[in-house]
């Protein structure tokens, strides 16, 4: 298995919410790209957000988007 581009759409998005605090949300505009808008949208089907247009992350995407920060936070490490 690997990341597809549909993947990578998605945990970029999860890193535009603000992890540190449960009361900050990020609303996708109508005008944002439409991968942008379909990554939101796949993000409120699979329960990780609570608006199909973003709103907040709910308890399972908090922890997806902590983890996706862990990933990004180690790739990024250089040595």
């Amino acid at each position: 298995m690997k990341y597809l581009p549909e993947y990578l759409s998605e945990l970029n998005l999860l890193l535009q919410f603000d992890i540190s605090s449960s009361a900050t949300g990020i609303k996708v505009h109508s005008d944002a790209s439409e991968d942008m808008q379909s990554a939101v949208k796949r993000l409120f089907d699979k329960g990780l957000c609570t608006l199909p247009d973003g709103g907040y992350l709910t308890d399972e995407g908090i922890e997806v988007a902590e983890n996706a920060d862990r990933i990004l936070r180690v790739l990024s490490t250089q040595k």
